[in-house]
């Protein structure tokens, strides 16, 4: 083929005019991963690094700006959304506004299109057209999402939601009101969102699961921000966790099969993933410890966010944080080797709510029953660590991200709730409280658990060797503490015996209940009774 046509071999009949894009310069059409990274290096938007991978930079956004997010408020979709901190409203005049800016903008620029659907399961998958003013960006979206099945299908391609992504245009915010001059905006009724004067990948990625958090309830399936793996018997697990907790790393595992490490529906049919790729967090990345997420950052195709490199020998440095301590790997699902390639899988036998607790009290695992299931599943309890969102410093936070994954859910947390306890409650589906955290005292005083025990007891419960150890009952939480597991000492799994000071250790503990109570004063309006007997008593 021609290199002149190339970047209209595969254009959809359904063109950017249709979005009121007009007199653009070029139009580069589902551009595969060989050509998009020679525009990368071209435009000089990246580099080749020394094991194969493109590096390129997000600009002053190395995070999520979830605080400038917003919805357009219109007839056909309020009474739906949520409306507060994360699903912020915004007049259908003031989105007119700046899609009009957006239309102008992009006149004599080139745009980059890829035409992909979110969801492996074609009974819920969901098509979108990216837009974007980088190739990299558009390598980003390629890399993460499902492409049509043959050229026939990019030429029918229509899109039922369309996202275009302006990292170089800033908004304005006295006249279009939004926060800053950094906005992402969704608009339901019109399908079509707006991402401005921000380059982070993960902007695209999470306002794609947002759009599909909004869509997927409606049919009765569960959207869920969490991993998702099939063991040897072919039993299914599901990890949820925010970011940090441990959800790709621990989900990566050579004995059992990857269906995806961060965007899952739970349907009649069973599960599927969202997405065609990973998004890693690599920063302090150990080949020791994650052999097969490390292997990625060495290949061909794998895009490195933000990692710094030796400008002469372009070897990588993944402990380097100078940028930004959220650097990022976006590489396709099969370069895991043991990726479940059809990114489905069946019911779920476990279910893993991951928690990284830098208070130091929260046992390492715990057996939660359906209603503590639930209650923690809605209070969405972790500590975030740096660079995630803009905003969040090196030290752990302690927070509560109602599902875990707050800035993404667009319905009520009880209605997901409501969605999980049920489909727990027909499965038989097993919970566990598992702490990627702290031991032996807080955050600066104690150490975080090591990877080896948590594996060990991640093993123990998804094979059920778990169950059959004695346990005892936490007096606070109520939840189910192993007494032994194979391969961890037993006073890692009892947090009291590894702190020196045990008043200290009960203060901590009782402040970390009170805190969960506290936030969960703000769903007792609308939440049935029994989801707050979940919870701790004090």
């Amino acid at each position: 083929m021609s290199t002149d046509n190339m970047e209209t071999f595969r254009k959809s009949s359904y063109g950017l005019d249709a979005h009121g894009l007009y007199n653009l310069k070029y139009e580069f059409w589902n551009l595969g991963t060989e050509a998009l990274i020679e525009h990368i290096i071209k435009r000089g938007e990246g580099i080749l690094t020394q094991g194969g991978a493109v590096a390129v930079t997000s600009g002053k956004h190395t995070a999520r700006a979830a605080r400038d997010k917003f919805f357009v408020r219109e007839p056909s979709t309020e009474g739906l959304i949520d409306w507060g901190e994360y699903n912020q409203p915004i007049s259908q005049a003031s989105f007119d506004t700046l899609y009009g800016r957006v239309q102008s903008y992009l006149q004599g620029k080139d745009v980059f299109v890829q035409d992909v659907f979110a969801g492996a399961d074609q009974c819920y998958r969901h098509s979108f057209r990216i837009i974007t003013e980088h190739a990299w960006q558009s390598l980003f979206s390629h890399t993460m999402l499902n492409q049509p099945e043959d050229e026939e299908k990019y030429r029918e391609f229509i899109p039922e939601f369309t996202l275009i992504s302006v990292p170089s245009m800033a908004a304005f915010p006295p006249i279009e009101g939004v926060r800053s001059e950094t906005a992402i905006v969704v608009n339901l009724g019109q399908r079509l969102a707006l991402i401005v004067n921000t380059g982070y990948g993960g902007e695209i990625k999470k306002t794609v699961f947002t759009i599909m958090n909004y869509l997927l309830p409606l049919k009765g399936v569960m959207p869920m921000h969490c991993s998702a793996s099939i063991g040897p018997d072919g039993d299914g697990a599901l990890f949820f966790g925010l970011s940090g907790t441990g959800k790709t790393t621990l989900s990566a595992d050579p004995q059992r099969r990857l269906i995806g490490d961060d965007e899952h529906g739970w349907s009649d049919n069973g599960l599927f993933n969202f997405e065609d790729g990973c998004y890693a967090k690599v920063i302090n990345l150990s080949e020791e410890d994650e052999p097969d997420i490390y292997a990625c950052t060495q290949r061909y195709g794998t895009i490195l966010e933000n990692v710094i490199y030796d400008p002469e020998t372009r070897e990588i440095d993944l402990f380097d944080a100078s940028i930004t301590r959220n650097t990022r790997a976006s590489y396709p699902l099969p370069y895991i080797p043991n990726a479940a390639l059809d990114k489905v899988g069946p019911q779920p036998r476990n279910i893993i709510m991951l928690t990284c607790d830098a208070s130091g009290v929260m046992p390492p695992i715990a057996l939660l029953d359906p209603t503590q299931a639930i209650y923690h599943f809605i209070s969405g309890y972790t500590s975030k660590t740096g660079g995630t969102e803009a905003g969040v410093g090196d030290a752990p936070e302690k927070t509560f991200s109602a599902c875990f994954g707050a800035p993404f859910m667009v319905h009520k947390p009880t209605d997901y709730a409501d969605l999980l306890r049920n489909k727990i409650i027909r499965h038989e589906v097993r919970c566990w409280l598992l702490n990627t955290g702290w031991v032996g005292g807080s955050y600066g005083i104690g150490k975080r658990i090591s990877i080896k025990y948590t594996r060990a007891l991640l093993k123990a419960a998804l094979s059920g060797a778990l169950l059959k150890e004695s346990m005892h009952q936490d007096p606070v939480f109520g939840f189910m503490v192993p007494d032994h597991c194979e391969g961890v000492p037993d006073a890692v799994l009892d947090p009291s015996a590894s702190w020196e000071d045990k008043e200290a250790y009960l203060t901590s503990y009782r402040e970390l209940a009170a805190s969960f109570q506290e936030n969960f004063l703000r769903y007792q309006p609308y939440c049935p009774p029994g989801f707050l007997a979940g919870g701790p008593k004090l």
